[in-house]
This record gives structure tokens, C-alpha cells and sequence, in this order.
């Protein structure tokens, strides 16, 4: 029988088995989980958007989801709200926001005027990024894995996944009509993203940038960021347009220094055995 997710009150004050009981539930553990919720409130809304053939709406609400996706274990893990029911719910919401709502959305978009291959280019996505997710879970219980790795995903992660799949709709919203023909190169390009998602690809996460920075670095990076912000808030679309591009040039870098610190960790490793 499944577990609730906190344990129930027994009226007769039995609570051999069940660990301790729960009359209330902190916030820091509800409140990550509501962002969670939000997100996929947007997803689900950006489906209902595209079926209203309002997909500029749409896509903002995919965008908010992965927006969302993004801050709520950030959130968990500063309130100390980190808890298993929570990672389920995670997990499960990307499968959404990152899945089915961004396939939906391109189907509706572009990819139904190429027929059945335009579903199937949008079924095997949707599949792609289920399994995505769940072998990322199955790796985080992996005890063998050097710790270096752990700066680097193992293909294209899911939100970078939909903002990627999506790069043909950014360029309808920038006057590329869309036609059979292209909606057949969409679907082709559909499934090279779906590939992406379930390969051994290596993808730098960052995760080495620490939690600190060069004092002299914190000015341009603030710049940075407000430049990229007032540009999106600006020329929305060319700038999304130009993100997944820059995205894509990205992936071989990252590989080729994923290869050069796999070989020294090997000269390392086989030095210290000498």
C-alpha cells in the first residue's frame, strides 16, 4: 500500500510503524512544493493557450514553468523544505512543462500541417524527455559516480530541452511562415532535439562556478544580466531565437571539456596507482 506523503493522525494515539505524527506541516516544505504546483498551472495553461491558437501566451507560460522549475529546489533546498514528496512532485511537473506542453505547443503550431510524421516527431520528443528524467533521478542515487561529474549533465536537460524544440516557433513569431515543407524540417529537427535529450551527450551545469565570485566580476556580471534582461523584455523572440542558437554552438564545447578533464583524471589516477 502507498504511503501518504506525511503520516496520518491515529485517534487512539498509535504510531508504532509510522514514525512520528504530523498535526502541522512547516511552511519552508509547503512552500516549495506550491511554486511546484504554479509551474505546472503554467504548462497546463500554455496547452489550453496553443488549442486557442494564442501561442505567443503560450509559450510565455512555458517559459514561466521552466522560470519556475528553476527556483523552486533553490527555494527548498534555502528554506531546509527539501523532502522526497517534493522530488516526486518535481519530477513530475517537468514531465509536463517540459514534455508535453512544449510538444503540444509546436504540433499545434507548426508540425500538424506535416501529418501523421509530425505527431510521431512529437510523441518520440515527449518520450525522450521522460526518460531524460528518469534516468537523471536514477543518477543522483549513483554512489560510484567521481564527484566532477557531477558538473556535468548526461544530455540536453529538460528545460534546455523545450527552450531548444521551440526555436521554430520563435522564428514563425518573427515572420517565417510556416508551410509542409517546413513543418517536415521541424519535425526532423524535432527529433534531433529528442536524441539530444536521451544521449550520453556531456552538458557543463556550472555547478563549478561555487557559490562565490570575484569581487571585481560582481559589476559586469550584474551588468550582464540586466543587458540580457532589458533585451528579452525588449526583442523577446530574437533574443530566445539567439539563446537556443548559442545553446546549440555551446554542446561541443562543453564535450570537448568534459573529454580533456575525463583524460586528466585518468593520468591522475593512474599516477597515484604508480
Amino acid at each position: 500500500m502507498l504511503e501518504a506523503p506525511f503520516p496520518p493522525l491515529d485517534p487512539n494515539g498509535n504510531t508504532e510503524g509510522r514514525g512520528p505524527r504530523l498535526s502541522e506541516i512547516p511552511m519552508r516544505i509547503v512552500i516549495p512544493n506550491l511554486i511546484t504546483v504554479l509551474a505546472i498551472c503554467a504548462g497546463l495553461s500554455g496547452i489550453r493557450l496553443a488549442i486557442e491558437h494564442r501561442f505567443e501566451q503560450a509559450v510565455a507560460m512555458v517559459l514561466l514553468a521552466a522560470f519556475l522549475d528553476g527556483i523552486d529546489g533553490r527555494i527548498a533546498r534555502l528554506l531546509k523544505g527539501s523532502s522526497k514528496f517534493g522530488a516526486q512532485m518535481d519530477s513530475l511537473a517537468d514531465i509536463v512543462n517540459f514534455g508535453v506542453a512544449p510538444a503540444l505547443v509546436l504540433y499545434l503550431f507548426m508540425l500538424d500541417q506535416a501529418g501523421s510524421f509530425g505527431w510521431i516527431a512529437a510523441l518520440i520528443y515527449t518520450i525522450a524527455c521522460c526518460l531524460r528524467l528518469a534516468r537523471f533521478n536514477v543518477m543522483l542515487e549513483d554512489p560510484n559516480q567521481p564527484a566532477w561529474q557531477g558538473n556535468y549533465f548526461v544530455g540536453v536537460p529538460a528545460p534546455a530541452g523545450a527552450m531548444l524544440v521551440l526555436l521554430p516557433v520563435y522564428a514563425g513569431f518573427l515572420g517565417v511562415i510556416p508551410s509542409k515543407a517546413l513543418a517536415y524540417g521541424t519535425a526532423g529537427f524535432t527529433i534531433v532535439i529528442a536524441f539530444l535529450l536521451v544521449s550520453r551527450l556531456p552538458v557543463y551545469n556550472g555547478k563549478t562556478a561555487g557559490s562565490f565570485i570575484r569581487r571585481d566580476f560582481v559589476v559586469p556580471l550584474i551588468l550582464g544580466v540586466v543587458i540580457y534582461a532589458g533585451f528579452l523584455m525588449s526583442f523577446t523572440w530574437q533574443t530566445l531565437t539567439l539563446t537556443a542558437l548559442g545553446y546549440l554552438l555551446f554542446l561541443p564545447f562543453s564535450a570537448m571539456a568534459w573529454k580533456r578533464r575525463f583524460a586528466a583524471e585518468e593520468q591522475k589516477s593512474s599516477e597515484t596507482q604508480a
